[in-house]
């Protein structure tokens, strides 16, 4: 099985830059964002708020990784998923 994909071409991509850009700016002024209602923190929230924000630079920026498991990792697709994960965390706490 050959894991390597062949290259996109690279280019911006708006959404996923604006969205690692908020996620940078809201965890940097108010980090009890990724804390608990006790004020702990809310170590899975957070782990989902930096998965989307890595994919939304990685993407933002344009770079499409080569190696598939990275390529889906990192993809558009990846933001929004961890984003409706991070969304989902913060619901049921």
């Amino acid at each position: 099985m050959n894991t390597i994909a062949p290259a996109a071409t690279p280019r911006i991509h708006a959404p996923s830059l604006v969205a690692a850009i908020v996620l940078m700016v809201a965890g940097t002024l108010y980090p009890p964002l990724m804390a608990d209602a006790a004020g702990h923190a809310d170590h899975g929230l957070a782990t989902a708020l930096f998965w989307a924000m890595s994919a939304g630079f990685v993407r933002g920026v344009g770079f499409v990784p080569r190696f598939v498991p990275w390529r889906v990792l990192f993809s558009g697709w990846a933001v929004l998923s961890a984003l409706t994960l991070a969304a989902a965390l913060k619901l049921m706490h």
